[in-house]
């Protein structure tokens, strides 16, 4: 099939501008480069952080990768950075309801841009961690990761980020929690980041919209809170200018400066998602099938919970793998007016103690009805011949399932599906297939993340494997054309990877909406 690169979602031509939607990006981190602490170690920071009954300390690391240089007028692409938060277990449970054994949280940290005389501030926001098992002992780490905005400078000199106001937006997913304690209102001002929640029961608010607890953190006094440094030298001198330029009005995102060729730091906000139309056009039925899921280890029998759910929608692009025709197709291609998927997010929760006999278990279900458009591909058969065809997707109940196994974090999404091929054209003459050219049974399909996919409300990738059946009903007037394509498409080992986007939840305050498009994920699947 067509084994075309596959093409990022297009985005606009803004100055700074995110490589990735945030929540896509968790948990894939790249090692460390030329910042975040000296020799690429990460920057240790102290902060005080206000709590219900005065103030606490945080220790904050923040690991990243920057280039060793960059050029006047050029984006400056920070690489998939890392902010852990440390926090005492007495403040955590502070802040939470009581009993909780896991916990979700986004962050938000204010980092000042400057050069020379100029500076304007990149709000690192929507930074993710999967769900986290509160340890016996310690301090609970807190691992949140993710995409965040270039950085353009018009002009020459070093450019330093330094870390500035931090904001956590924490969240129990321990389902069936006591009531929160201090400030477990869950108001959603701090801007700390969108938690719409995960159906698992803070004990705060509306129970059918669990709202994260905003934690507010500013950065210690008496401490060099530089994170980076990116040189950018003059033009043919190997050393950077003092050119300066003087700020302007505020830009979108907070930042301040300009956007000339001589000078001035931009700094805008990530892409704008695409719009969506009503959402979600159709609500998912039936019950979750966790089947596929890690199962709770031998100990006490995990607490069973059917939840409401919640509807909303979201996008969801990837990629398969033909392996024996060594080629590869896009699916919902982000070209070609992809389209959402309906989800019912956390419709179940299966959870055990991590006091109970058998330790920790979490596990949160949701439904999604998948339709996906018609796909297009052209492959050689036989290495030689040019077919193209599109390609019709007949998919089943869909079941996604987060949680965590102790310390282990999965996600699972499976379902069943079968494939009909029409519009074939061999050479560029049709192919009359028939209207049931298909595969002759459908076929099971288990995609796994770990903590790749930090939740159904903001997605992560996914990848697995499946087995193509033999073809059936193929040809016309007596022509028998099942051979063919099962001696072309059928067979084991075929790859699949996806990126499923922020999902959008229209009755939430903190509802993620309107949904992005992920970029296309560059998996395997579609590298020869």
């Amino acid at each position: 099939m067509n084994p075309r690169t596959p093409v990022k979602a297009g985005r606009r031509p803004v100055r700074l501008a995110s490589a990735a939607a945030a929540a896509l990006v968790a948990g894939l981190l790249a090692g460390h480069g030329s910042a975040a602490g000296e020799g690429g170690t990460p920057a240790t920071l102290s902060y005080d952080c206000g709590l219900p009954s005065g103030s606490g300390r945080a220790t904050v690391e923040v690991a990243m990768n920057l280039p060793a240089s960059a050029e006047a007028g050029k984006p400056v692409q920070p690489g998939p950075v890392k902010v852990t938060v440390g926090l005492a277990r007495g403040d955590l449970a502070a802040l939470l309801p009581k009993g909780t054994d896991a916990v979700l949280s986004t962050a938000s940290l204010a980092v000042e841009v400057s050069q020379n005389d100029q500076s304007a501030t990149a709000m690192w926001s929507d930074l993710v961690t999967p769900s986290t098992p509160v340890p016996a002992e310690g301090d609970v780490r807190l691992v949140h990761s993710g995409a965040v905005p270039t950085v353009t400078v018009g002009g020459t000199g070093d450019v330093t980020l330094t870390a500035g106001e931090l904001k956590l937006g924490l969240l129990s997913a321990t389902p069936g929690a006591g009531s929160g304690a201090g400030s477990g209102s869950g108001t959603t001002g701090s801007g700390a980041g969108s938690g719409s929640g995960t159906g698992a029961g803070s004990g705060s608010g509306d129970a059918s919209t669990p709202q994260p607890v905003p934690l507010v953190c500013a950065p210690a006094a008496h401490q060099d809170l530089r994170l980076g440094t990116v040189p950018v030298p003059g033009a043919g001198s190997g050393e950077p200018s003092t050119a300066p330029g003087s700020p302007t009005a505020s830009a979108p995102g907070g930042g301040k400066g300009r956007t000339d060729a001589d000078g001035g730091i931009t700094v805008q906000p990530r892409s704008t998602p695409a719009p969506v139309g009503k959402c979600p056009t159709v609500v998912p039925k039936g019950k979750a099938d966790p089947s596929e899921s890690p199962k709770a280890p031998p100990g006490a029998t995990p607490g069973e919970f059917d939840l409401p759910g919640s509807p909303g929608c979201a996008y969801a692009i990837g990629a398969a793998n033909i392996s024996k025709l060594n080629g590869a197709m896009i699916i919902n291609d982000p070209e070609r007016k992809p389209v959402t998927i309906s989800v019912l997010a956390v419709v179940h929760s299966s959870t055990r103690s991590s006091v109970q006999p058998g330790g920790l278990y979490l596990r949160l279900d949701s439904v999604a009805d998948l339709r996906l458009p018609d796909a297009e591909s052209t492959f050689l058969t036989f290495g030689f011949q040019p077919v193209t065809a599109k390609v019709r997707f007949e998919t089943g109940p869909v079941t996604i399932s987060t949680g965590n196994v102790g310390t282990s974090v999965f996600s699972v999404i499976s379902f069943e599906q079968s494939l009909r091929l029409f519009d074939v054209k061999v050479n560029g003459t049709p192919l009359d297939v028939g209207s049931s050219c298909r595969t002759a049974t459908p076929y099971k399909v288990v995609l796994n993340g770990g903590a790749k996919y930090t939740n159904v409300f903001y997605g992560g990738t996914l990848d697995g494997t499946i087995d193509i059946p033999r073809f059936s009903g193929c040809g016309t007037n007596g022509e028998d054309l099942d051979p063919l394509f099962t001696a072309s498409l059928s067979g084991p080992g075929n790859s699949i990877e996806m990126n499923q986007g922020t999902t959008c939840i229209p009755d939430s305050p903190d509802n993620l909406c309107p949904p992005n498009i992920p970029e296309l994920p560059g998996a395997k699947a579609v590298k020869p």
